[in-house]
């Protein structure tokens, strides 16, 4: 109470310094796209540090690279596409930061060619003074823009495109931040017409959402400050903008209705804004808490990616809560009266309609009430069946192609495909590491080396291994071939593993885990050898074991922290447990849903899926856990918290009763704007912000129906006092009964 009290006192310094902050942290906001990171990274391993090898050990030129793939061109190995091939390599040399190329021109070898002759690749190395990779991107494109069009007279069908990781994390990226645009493009309309079905005006309509905006703005701008220390993943970018335009408008939504309820009750402008920054902060802050452990959580994973939504939802819940408590309050206080301004219905009618919805909820609590047990096995026993379905959970990388089509380096993995190499994108690469008097060159070097690369060759996911054992007299190399096979101090070799094209991404993960668990001295023949692996779908192999090594240190700490925070909140041991037994439910059934709709594809093209996906990806689950389980309890803390005010002046059915009356509208208001918010990500293109926007969705829409205002009251009735345990029994003048006496 005193805290709003002082804001509503300094309401126009606390505007101001609002004012201060937002404009301020615009400018940095402005550079999220180009600030933010769009490559995974994950802290100790083993692919990266294979790619650091190469780079600082080996010197290779092509450490970093991009593959450019030409089709609808003559087969480089007749005149015609020699001269295209020496064509487009020229120009690609000519660019700044390219530090070398490979083509069919340098080495006669097939693998960089299309089957058949159909086109041609050429690997190119990156290495930009500054090390900004993703800078160079354009100017590649623009170069083979160029040469496209010069062909284009006599080869009509050419195509030239690039892909490689660089490149698919920039198209990811760029793809990213078009989805956020698109996405709130979709959202903004329609919550703000959710919002003035709600409150009936457009005033009071407009200042959720503009809190919702300047949380996503202030959030994104202190990231890209935190960003400068702490390199952060573009993922954050699409985090903010859900959670803030949800968790944001949602405690905007709470504050601007017990504002207007105790307006409605009589009370002046700033007292009814010190009552909802009072009642209504204590309830945000509390439910901001529990959200911010979820999200808190995620940061004990060693994935750039995972701490990057941990970082963005805590910043942006954070400033939710601020904006709600201090924000909201000063404005509300200012606006008095003209927060009603853009009536669409007369005042008078728009009160009997509020009144008639509170009248509805009140008789579905009494319902509730007589009939908890009904209540319960009915609202229950679907979740529990959709819950059931979890258990089958993929959590791998789907099957099939599933970046967006949109995206051009997608698009040249199918020209890949379409001629026969498609197995190059996901090349691996494998450093045998022997010991100082084994020099790679040497006879019993080379003999470890053609025993490693033969024993995995016969692998059937391997298409072809080559090394310094299969490319010839070593002293025929050509400079820039024999830097990628051997270090200069001939301590490290490399194999590298070009996959078949039928053997998916899951198949290869597999197939890095099984090499990392080779025991390499014994079949090179090499006492002390030993190998590391690189690549994507080794990286994807360490992305998947930093997930499984903490996951359940991550969901042990946040039922731990959320349980921590609601004792503290509600003084009560018992409501704490039923809370998170709930949220464990509506985890479950959301998961159930994924299962059936993505996993399995029931349903998928309604969610704009081709079809099944198989996988979910690695770190879905764990962060719709974390998410989830905080925006779960938002409900939850509206329900209980007015449920727990109640309490002072009737009986325990009665006040479950009337924290439904109050709080039915205000969740049910909420979920919809939540629901609009996480289904506008879920439509986009962008699968793995699909998959977690439609766990969101369906996540809030159970919780908000089923859980919250019919599992969670009848369990509330059910434990009777014992809900409050071990805090004080209220003390009741005049207390009234579920029936009005």
């Amino acid at each position: 109470m005193v805290i709003a009290q002082w804001v509503v006192r300094h309401r126009l310094a606390v505007l101001l310094s609002w004012l201060a902050l937002t404009a301020a942290l615009a400018v940095p906001a402005r550079r999220a796209e180009r600030a933010l990171d769009a490559v995974a990274r994950v802290r100790g391993s083993e692919a990266v540090a294979v790619e650091r090898a190469l780079a600082e050990r080996f010197g290779s030129p092509f450490a970093r690279n991009a593959l450019l793939v030409a089709t609808g061109v003559p087969s480089p190995a007749t005149d015609g596409g020699a001269a295209v091939l020496d064509t487009l390599v020229r120009r690609v040399m000519a660019l700044p930061g390219v530090s070398g190329t490979l083509s069919f021109r340098d080495v006669a070898d097939t693998m960089l060619l299309g089957r058949g002759g159909r086109g041609a690749i050429v690997l190119v190395g990156l290495a930009p003074s500054d090390n900004r990779l993703d800078a160079m991107v354009p100017t590649l494109r623009l170069a083979s823009a160029g040469a496209a069009r010069a062909l284009r007279a006599r080869y009509p069908s050419v195509s030239v495109r690039w892909t490689g990781e660089v490149l698919i994390n920039y198209d990811l990226r760029r793809t990213s931040t078009d989805e956020v645009a698109k996405a709130e493009t979709r959202v903004f309309p329609l919550t703000f017409l959710l919002l003035l079905l709600a409150f009936g005006a457009l005033a009071a309509a407009l200042l959720p959402l503009g809190a919702g905006a300047i949380a996503i703005s202030c959030a994104l701008g202190l990231a890209v400050l935190i960003n400068a220390v702490w390199p952060l993943s573009i993922l954050l970018q699409s985090t903010v903008s859900m959670i803030g335009l949800g968790v944001g408008i949602d405690y905007a939504l709470l504050t601007v209705s017990r504002y207007r309820e105790a307006r409605a009750g009589g009370l002046d402008p700033h007292a009814a804004a010190v009552e909802a920054g009072a009642h209504g902060g204590h309830t945000i802050a509390l439910s901001g808490v529990a959200v911010m452990i979820g999200f808190a959580a995620l940061l004990l994973v060693p994935l750039n990616e995972l701490q990057s939504t941990g970082v963005g939802g805590i910043i942006v819940v954070a400033l939710s809560v601020l904006m709600a408590t201090t924000l909201l309050p000063a404005l509300l206080a200012l606006l008095g009266p003209r927060l009603d301004w853009g009536s669409i219905a007369r005042r008078t009618a728009s009160a009997r309609g509020r009144d008639a919805h509170g009248a509805r909820w009140r008789a579905w609590g009494r319902l509730v009430v007589r009939h908890p047990w009904l209540v319960l096995v009915v609202s229950a026993t679907p979740l529990v069946a959709l819950a059931w379905q979890a258990r089958r959970l993929n959590p791998e990388v789907p099957r099939g192609q599933w970046l967006p089509a949109s995206m051009e380096s997608a698009r040249a993995m199918d020209d890949l495909a379409a001629i026969g190499r498609g197995g190059l994108v996901n090349s691996m690469r494998v450093i045998l590491a022997l010991p100082a008097d084994v020099p790679a060159t040497s006879a019993r070097g080379l003999d470890a080396i053609r025993q490693l690369t033969d024993r995995l060759a016969l692998d059937h996911r391997v298409a072809r291994a080559s090394s310094l054992a299969t490319a010839g007299p070593v002293g025929r190399l050509p400079p820039s071939v024999r830097a990628l096979l051997v270090s200069a101090d001939e301590r490290l070799a490399t194999i590298e593993l070009i996959p078949r094209d039928s053997v998916d991404f899951g198949a290869l993960t597999d197939l890095a885990r099984d090499i990392r668990r080779l025991d390499v001295a014994a079949v090179s023949g090499v006492a002390g050898a030993s190998a590391q692996v690189g690549g994507m779908a080794a990286f994807n192999a360490d992305y998947v074991a930093a997930i499984d090594a903490r996951a359940w240190r991550v969901v042990g700490l946040v039922l731990a922290g959320t349980f921590l925070a609601l004792v503290i909140g509600f003084k009560s041991v018992l409501v704490p447990v039923k809370a998170l037994a709930l949220n464990l439910l509506s985890v479950g059934a959301a998961f159930g849903a994924v299962v059936i709709v993505c996993q399995e594809g029931h349903g998928a093209r309604w969610l704009g899926l081709a079809g099944p996906l198989g996988g979910v990806f690695p770190a879905v689950p764990l962060t719709v856990f974390c998410i989830v389980f905080g925006l779960s309890l938002d409900y939850e803390v509206f329900l209980v918290a007015r449920v727990a005010e109640a309490r002072a002046h009737m009986d325990h059915a009665a006040a479950i009763v009337e924290g439904l009356a109050h709080t039915g509208g205000v969740i049910t208001s909420a979920a919809l704007i939540m629901i609009a918010v996480f289904g506008a990500f879920a439509i986009g293109d962008f699968v793995f912000v699909k998959v977690l926007g439609f766990a969101l969705a369906v996540a809030v829409l159970i919780d908000a129906t089923l859980v919250r205002v019919a599992i969670a009251p009848a369990l509330l009735l059910l434990a009777g006092e014992w809900n409050w345990w071990p805090g004080p029994r209220p003390r009741r003048d005049g207390a009234t009964s579920a029936d009005g006496r």
